[in-house]
């Protein structure tokens, strides 16, 4: 029971977050403070809080930035520009930056439709992430009896693992809605129109080309129809017809009704 317990604790506490997330139209609030957290966690792991500059490993953030949310932060023109940008300026500028390049998706697509993709999003990943979570929670139940091998109490062990798993599943709830917000591209409805026409144009030509192969395909017994039809048609005599009292075409000499006029 103990063990079901630790999971029905967790089990609520993602059932009400995902009632929150269905019972609210805009959730844009939580996505621009994950969006603060994740970014500055990943800023933290190259530019570590209150260190001297020479430990900053600048070109690795931005590949990391660009790579992860596909955001271009040129971080080492800032430093060049600004030799008086210091650690903490410095994360509030790529913040900053991270917010700006969201906010012109939005222009292009309208608030509406990015409100109804961050709820979409979000809500998705929370299912997946939460059936990857049973998974695993079922494997390390299986498994905890062999920690009193180790002289360690199993049932204070799940329970310190299980924590560990929640934890790390919120936090790549946070992360992994973040990535796809910052990596989604966006289009403007003219674009999408002239995409969509020319998807429709290539689909006729290619059905116009199968058409013309199936035609093609069918020509040969077309033709033998023709052929066999033709062959069962009456012989038409094309040549003029000798008349009875002129010479038979033999070179008889004899008048055509006395010679070969007889046969016909």
């Amino acid at each position: 029971l103990e063990y079901d317990d630790v999971a029905n604790d967790q089990r609520k506490v993602v059932y009400e977050l995902r009632d929150e997330l269905m019972s609210v139209d805009d959730i844009s609030d939580m996505i621009e403070q994950n969006r603060e957290d994740v970014v500055t966690a990943i800023i933290d792991e190259y530019i570590p809080p209150q260190s001297l500059e020479d430990m900053w490993d600048v070109e690795g953030l931005q590949e990391r930035l660009k790579a992860d949310f596909d955001l271009d932060a040129p971080i080492k023109q800032w430093l060049e520009e600004d030799d008086k940008l210091y650690e903490e300026a410095l994360r509030e500028k790529i913040i900053n930056l991270a917010v700006e390049v969201y906010k012109a998706k939005e222009e292009v697509v309208g608030a509406q439709v990015l409100r109804n993709f961050e709820k979409s999003v979000m809500l998705q990943t929370l299912d997946t992430l939460w059936k990857e979570h049973l998974a695993a929670m079922d494997h390390l139940r299986q498994g905890i009896h062999l920690r009193g091998y180790a002289q360690k109490n199993p049932k204070q062990e799940y329970k310190r693992e299980s924590f560990e798993l929640f934890e790390g599943l919120l936090e790549a709830l946070k992360t992994d809605v973040i990535t796809v917000l910052s990596r989604v591209r966006v289009q403007q409805q003219e674009e999408v129109e002239r995409m969509e026409e020319q998807r429709r144009a290539q689909a006729e030509e290619a059905a116009r080309r199968a058409q013309a192969q199936h035609a093609a395909a069918q020509n040969p017994l077309t033709e033998g129809e023709e052929s066999e039809e033709t062959s069962n048609q009456p012989m038409v005599r094309e040549e003029r017809k000798v008349g009875r009292n002129e010479p038979c075409p033999c070179g008889s000499g004899k008048k055509y009704k006395q010679c070969h006029g007889k046969i016909d």
